[in-house]
């Protein structure tokens, strides 16, 4: 009798195997979405400038923003910028109507950035074309005042 439990332990062990682990491991999937993560919050701001000016300081609180934003520039030369590109200051009601009936209509927002050593009355001019125009909603882009 005892012959007949050790040989039927021994055939048990060997007919039946593991079962197979039917889990996902998602922790390198999120430790390479986390890395992503970083990289792009990093990257970000770094692609939203595209004409470099140096902006005043003002203590005004940002606007939200749910898609990419319509910039027009003045550089230091009071040359004029629509988004990236450079265009004559005649030409910029034209293309912005072009662009924003593209977009969606007139009630979209469009951002000034000026140089602050920029001449007060080439962003007025500006401002001035694009109030003309039917552009109600014209803001004025600047950067945080720091150390108030």
């Amino acid at each position: 009798m005892g012959m007949m439990l050790a040989g039927g332990g021994g055939r048990k062990r060997r007919g039946h195997r593991n079962a197979v682990m039917a889990e996902i491991n998602v922790t390198p999937m999120v430790d390479v979405m986390l890395v992503l993560l970083i990289i792009f919050m990093v990257s970000a701001p770094l692609l939203t400038v595209g004409v470099p000016i140096d902006l005043p300081q003002s203590q005004a609180k940002s606007l939200d923003q749910d898609k990419e934003p319509l910039t027009v520039s003045v550089d230091t030369q009071g040359k004029v910028f629509l988004q990236n590109s450079e265009i004559p200051i005649e030409e910029l009601v034209a293309k912005l109507t072009a662009v924003t009936s593209a977009r969606g209509g007139m009630e979209e927002r469009v951002y000034v950035r000026g140089d602050k050593k920029v001449d007060y009355g080439t962003v007025m001019k500006v401002m001035g074309r694009l109030s003309a125009a039917g552009f109600k909603r014209v803001a004025l882009v600047t950067e945080v005042e720091q150390g108030s």
